[in-house]
């Protein structure tokens, strides 16, 4: 994965202001009137933390961010229980985060009329693409965090809401290979775009090795080091990759689906078995691909968990060859699909496309042709 200049945590103080400043905006409107429907805008930006799971819970976003920030804050302190570094090993969570949630404001600010008839609407987009990766190739510089955020907001949501509203009913694929593909799609022009911004640094002298970490040998490749590693793939689409983040989110989805079941997973009903199909993903994926990561700094085993576990799940009604089949196939298919992709981009475009092109192509292939089979 690319990386900023140095693995220390950034302290990001100064690159909160920008999410301060669409807080202030939002509340503006709000208070002239300009946003008649409220409730919903500030909802989609509570829980977009969450959506990329499939939860659509406003608990399961806040227990994501109060679990990134422990780990943040156990990372920036050197304890021994920090577990793996989020963003990317970059140290820049802090101004990623910040530049995450500004283009989340910014797509609920512009693209919130697509909601006026009450349907849902990945405008979460921004908050695991263009906004955060802009952030993690171009450093935590103030114009850095309002670009990525800017671009988030506009370029993405629209891509994402076409692929899930128009292209997905028309091919009969799930709604995720829309918002995915509109992801990818959204960061292409947006690093295009991004190579004629002047105020961005040159990108070469950001491409640097990351400082060595200490290494853990007892565990690095077993069976602890492996269901670390699983776990944390719950919250790697969010750049967090932490378990501690994927601590608070899981935790967060299951105090709402216990308070009510029928609010997460978009009112299906069907998170258990989303859990468990996503669960099921992580430890094969890291399971099946050891070796990569034992090669190499990253590798995407996380590409099954937010995209064919989920949807085989929701598409077939949650039947255990749903889950078992779906978890299964996107474990072998996604990762080595997200590598190669990722392999082959331009130097200047964050290895993000990779993975989330992998999520919409492995969904449309497998997810479709499971039908004819017995228990779907």
């Amino acid at each position: 994965m690319t990386t900023a200049p140095s693995t220390r945590p950034h302290s990001g103080a100064l690159a909160l202001w920008p999410l301060v400043a669409a807080i202030c905006l939002l509340a503006a409107l709000v208070w002239t009137g300009s946003l008649p429907d409220v409730a919903p805008v500030l909802d989609v930006i509570a829980s977009a933390a969450g959506e990329p799971n499939f939860y659509g819970s406003t608990l399961a976003g806040l227990g994501l961010l109060a679990g990134g920030l422990l780990a943040h804050r156990l990372q920036a302190c050197g304890r021994r229980w920090q577990g793996f570094a989020q963003a990317c090993g970059s140290g820049l969570w802090v101004p990623m985060l910040a530049s995450a949630l500004l283009g989340v404001a910014i797509s609920n600010l512009m693209w919130g009329w697509t909601m006026s008839d009450g349907a849902w609407q990945p405008l979460f987009a921004p908050f695991v693409s263009v906004s955060p990766t802009v952030v993690l190739m171009f450093g935590p510089d103030m114009k850095t965090v309002l670009t990525g955020g800017v671009l988030g907001g506009v370029v993405t949501p629209p891509l994402s809401v076409l692929g899930a509203d128009v292209i997905c009913p028309w091919l009969g694929v799930p709604p995720v290979v829309g918002v995915t593909g509109g992801m990818a799609m959204g960061a292409v022009i947006a690093f295009a775009v991004c190579r004629h911004l002047p105020w961005l640094p040159a990108l070469p002298h950001l491409r640097r090795e990351p400082e060595p970490q200490p290494p853990v040998i007892a565990e690095t490749h077993g069976p602890a080091w492996l269901l670390r590693r699983g776990l944390a793939d719950f919250s790697e689409a969010q750049f967090f990759g932490s378990e501690w983040a994927s601590i608070g989110l899981i935790a967060g989805v299951v105090v709402a689906y216990l308070l009510d079941p029928a609010l997460p997973a978009y009112g299906s009903g069907l998170l258990p078995q989303i859990l468990a199909a996503q669960a099921l993903a992580a430890v094969v994926a890291v399971l099946l691909w050891r070796r990569q990561w034992s090669r190499r700094p990253f590798y995407p085993t996380f590409v099954p968990v937010v995209s064919v576990a989920p949807a085989c799940v929701l598409a077939y009604g949650g039947t255990p060859a749903s889950i078992f089949a779906g978890a299964a196939l996107g474990a072998a298919l996604g990762p080595p699909l997200a590598a190669a992709i990722s392999s082959r981009l331009p130097a200047d475009f964050h290895p993000f496309i990779g993975n989330v092109a992998a999520m919409a192509l492995a969904t449309a292939v497998i997810v479709p042709a499971l039908q004819p089979l017995p228990g779907f």
